[in-house]
């Protein structure tokens, strides 16, 4: 078995003697692992384990119990050893206990004793030294309850030192349970008691007899001698010389010991005094103690003393007493004025404010502290708060660079409540702050920062400081005995008003101090003279008033953590609501003047599907925004969706209209740019198309014609992706006109697209269609008289090579853009052909031969851009040809068409469908 679970022996007790509730030391091996271990201590048969405290396995220290035996060993009982043994013993001293009665050589304090268990001096009262245990035996209380003991034995008690003790009645409550045997026995007990006091009273008699005789033999003798005399009745007797002597030995004795006993009144009067000054020290003291301890800071030790002077002193009628009283008063009175002034001194944390008005409290200063420092309090957070704008309002005039206006390092409380979370912002503000932070925003910004932090440090004590007023936690057990806790819980029931037009105060000057900086038009013009006076000549931007909202949210709901009644607080959410309303408002405003300078950020760089940069920046412009008031536009607890106000709903929606239409006219703007510079605007393909005539180049200066066609290419990508994409981001932040936005925007971008295609067109099919006639009447060409056709004319080539030409150039751009543009201008070539088809008299056979060659070469050729407008236009014209006449006609025809599509074969290759597919970005 291990060491540590050996059963415990005890080989030391000091002292190893002593009376009743003697502290002894225990000394040994194993006397347990910790307190809890520790289960047993007996010594001397007396259970000692409720004094027992255990230092360490080697020591216990305890007091010794009122044990029955004189001698005995000291028993340790553990939980890991079980019970000891002991190698030593302790001897009980049992002095004998001098009673009330008892008689005694010496004088006993019968008021005063000393509780060896306590450590202390109890006052008793002499009927406490009585026996408690007068019978001698074990007590047993019985279970008969009083009320049926009075009623049995009514007028009389069970106490044995009253005048109505009742035998009976103590038996039954003490030994009810007594065997028969154990009574016999302390009748026993009682009669030794009774002739042991008998013994000591006959002793006591027994040894002063001698004395008495002494006394009596002596009163004899002066008798008989006076009667033998028989001169007691005679002047000059015995008796009357004796008298004589006597008064001359008093007179002698009176002279000789004169100043003896003079110096003796001299020092019993100066022994008073003394005893007068050593009894009442305290009080002759107490000023000047008073005077060091105000000095020290000790204000509890003042307080105190002065209770105690006061409980002692306060109705005396003794004059020196009256008069140190008196200036005990003055000194407390100055104490609390110097207390009231610390109290009402600002700044100060709420710790010193409740001690002060504590203090006060216990000095019963006159009126009411604790409203006099709410007051106060509520004063200096005001004057704070504009101390606070005209310091920013200067420097915005001093043109300062946003210095630090109170240079303190510390955290704000604003800071801390945030536990130092970034907002969600454009920008520089991505990043964490840093040490410029501060010369880089604007002093509205950093004024309503500081002006939420002054608020949200000071407005919480104050709350506080309130609650504590009205709970009665300012006071002490003092106040409280008093009846002042009471007293000031009324008076702040009666003040409820108050405080609460006091906290409503605090909060509408934070709300007109921020709308004066930032809404001033929310003002009146009173109000803008108290609140007002800043330059705002340039407006915020909205990434700033994000901040600002954020700012302001915090402070509410610091606010809203002091359990203040939401009322009091309605106006910060209507502030809320007013700059929820005008970031949303600033930002569209800002955003359009944003995308109107997109246009100079244009490259005219396009991808594979034909577009620039410009429709990606537009978006992504868009996007930023949205993100940028997703925290305005974000509803917290307690506020309201600011796009279920009909006046902020359409407000916006007309901003954003306005955004697209801005964006709409700068694409309408860069189609008809003819300042194109050669070292930036340049159109660069990401997979060139084929080179056919060597006059394409990779990178090439944009002609207008070629503008028209990268717009066109991007208002196909607005109407096709782009705008349904801030569809889906609208709606993701809850823009409830989203289907009138994007319904308004598509129409717009559309008419933007006609009157460019059409532009386009224009530009591209007016030469082509105008080479026709020249091209046909060439070399005085006559439909009646003209050879048998040998193959295509030359016209209808420059024709093809022309329209290769536009789809060389549109596919350069856009591949999507080349079956529209096409189908247009075959279109409007159909439409000529037909119309001077129409404009021939008549043909002759060779002449309808040649007309119906060229007429089906182009149809062939074009038939991937065919429509229908374009094909009724060949049918009318080949209906206004003769008919062939017989088979051979036909077979020219068929083997002249063949000869032009194999001729120019590679040339009509790019009218084919392409395998080519534009990748997708």
């Amino acid at each position: 078995m291990s060491r540590a679970r050996q059963p415990p022996l005890v080989t030391g007790i000091s002292p190893n003697e002593g009376a009743p509730w003697t502290k002894v030391t225990i000394r040994g091996e194993n006397l347990g692992t910790g307190p809890n271990d520790l289960i047993g201590l007996s010594i001397c048969g007396h259970n000692c384990l409720l004094t027992a405290e255990w230092m360490s396995a080697s020591k216990i220290v305890c007091r010794v119990g009122p044990a029955k035996d004189d001698k005995g060993e000291i028993i340790v009982t553990t939980r890991s050893g079980g019970n000891g043994t002991s190698t030593v013993s302790f001897k009980l001293l049992k002095p004998e206990r001098i009673g009330i009665l008892d008689q005694s050589a010496v004088w006993v304090d019968e008021m005063n004793y000393y509780d060896m268990r306590t450590d202390r001096n109890k006052g008793i009262s002499p009927l406490s030294l009585r026996p408690s245990n007068p019978l001698g035996i074990d007590i047993d209380k019985g279970r008969v309850p009083l009320k049926d003991l009075e009623q049995m034995f009514p007028e009389m008690s069970g106490d044995f030192t009253s005048e109505n003790f009742s035998a009976t009645w103590y038996l039954i409550e003490n030994h009810s349970s007594t065997s028969f045997e154990s009574l016999r026995v302390a009748a026993g007990n009682l009669k030794k008691q009774a002739s042991k006091k008998n013994e000591g009273s006959l002793a006591y008699v027994k040894g002063g007899l001698s004395t008495f005789f002494e006394a009596q033999d002596a009163l004899a003798a002066i008798h008989q001698k006076l009667e033998s005399d028989g001169t007691e009745k005679v002047e000059g007797s015995m008796t009357q010389r004796l008298e004589n002597v006597l008064n001359r030995a008093s007179d002698t004795a009176d002279a000789l010991f004169q100043e003896v006993l003079g110096r003796k009144d001299k020092a019993d009067s100066t022994r008073n005094a003394l005893n007068v000054l050593q009894r009442f020290k305290f009080l002759f003291n107490l000023p000047l103690n008073i005077e060091r301890n105000i000095q020290k800071g000790d204000y509890d030790v003042v307080i105190n003393d002065y209770e105690k002077a006061k409980s002692l002193f306060g109705n005396t009628e003794v004059p020196v007493f009256k008069k140190v009283y008196a200036e005990v008063e003055m000194r407390i009175g100055a104490l609390r004025s110097l207390l009231l002034d610390k109290l009402l001194e600002t700044p100060s944390t709420l710790h010193d404010q409740k001690r002060y008005i504590r203090y006060l409290s216990d000095l019963h200063a006159s009126g009411d502290p604790a409203w006099q420092c709410i007051v106060a309090q509520h004063k200096w957070i005001l004057q704070l708060m504009q101390n606070c704008k005209d310091d920013y309002i200067k420097e915005q005039r001093a043109g300062g660079m946003g210095l630090d206006l109170d240079g303190d390092p510390r955290p704000s409380a604003l800071s801390r409540i945030s536990h130092m979370s970034s907002v969600k912002r454009g920008g520089s503000f991505q990043t964490p702050r840093d040490d410029s932070w501060n010369y880089k925003s604007p002093q509205q910004v950093r004024f309503v920062e500081k002006l939420t932090d002054v608020v949200i440090s000071q407005l919480p004590n104050f709350w506080k400081l309130w609650i504590s007023y009205v709970n009665g936690s300012l006071f002490s057990e003092t106040g409280e005995k008093t009846g002042q806790v009471e007293k000031f819980k009324r008076n702040a029931r009666q003040r409820q008003n108050d405080f609460k037009g006091m906290i409503e105060e605090v909060t509408r000057r934070l709300v007109q101090l921020v709308r004066g900086a930032l809404l001033p038009s929310s003002l009146t013009d009173s109000e803008l003279r108290l609140y007002g006076g800043w330059d705002n000549k340039t407006p915020l931007t909205g990434p700033w008033l994000t901040q600002i909202i954020h700012t302001v949210r915090l402070s509410h709901e610091a606010l809203c953590a002091l359990e203040i009644p939401n009322d009091l607080l309605q106006v910060i959410q209507d502030l809320l609501l007013d700059l929820r309303v005008y970031c949303l408002l600033t930002t569209l405003q800002q955003t359009a003047d944003d995308v109107k300078r997109l246009a100079e950020k244009e490259d005219w760089v396009v991808d594979n599907e034909g577009i620039t940069s410009l429709p990606a920046q537009f978006e992504q412009c868009m996007v930023q925004m949205l993100q940028s008031l997703k925290e305005p536009l974000e509803c917290k607890p307690g506020e309201v969706n600011i796009f279920q106000l009909d006046q902020v709903q359409n407000q916006a929606c007309e901003l954003f209209l306005s955004i697209t239409k801005v964006f709409i006219s700068c694409l309408e703007q860069l189609s008809v740019k003819t300042d194109s510079r050669a070292d930036a605007s340049h159109i660069s393909v990401d997979v060139p198309s084929p080179d056919l005539f060597g006059s394409v180049h990779e990178d090439f200066s944009p002609r207008p014609e070629q503008h028209l066609l990268i717009i066109l290419s991007n208002c196909q990508y607005l109407e096709k992706h782009t705008f349904l994409n801030l569809a889906q981001h609208l709606e993701k932040h809850s823009f409830t006109t989203t289907d009138k936005i994007t319904r308004v925007a598509i129409m717009a971008v559309r008419e933007l697209d006609e009157r460019l295609f059409e532009s386009y067109i224009e530009k591209k099919a007016d030469p082509i269609v105008g080479s026709l006639e020249p091209g046909i009447y060439a070399g005085y060409f006559d439909w009646k008289d003209c050879l048998t056709p040998t193959g295509v004319r030359s016209y209808l080539k420059e024709v093809l090579v022309s329209l290769i030409a536009v789809h060389a150039e549109v596919f350069t751009v856009s591949k999507e853009l080349v079956p529209r543009v096409l189908s247009k201008i075959v279109e409007a070539v159909a439409e000529e052909m037909c119309r001077l088809m129409m404009c021939v008299s008549s043909f002759s056979k060779n002449g309808a031969l040649q007309a119906r060659l060229e007429i089906c070469a182009l149809k062939d050729a074009l038939s991937c851009y065919l429509t229908s407008e374009s094909q009724s236009s060949f049918k009318q014209a080949m209906e206004v040809l003769p008919q062939l006449q017989g088979g051979t006609d036909k077979k020219l025809l068929e083997e002249l068409l063949n000869k032009f599509k194999s001729s120019m074969h590679l040339q009509l290759t790019c009218f084919q469908p392409s395998s080519v597919q534009p990748v997708k970005r």
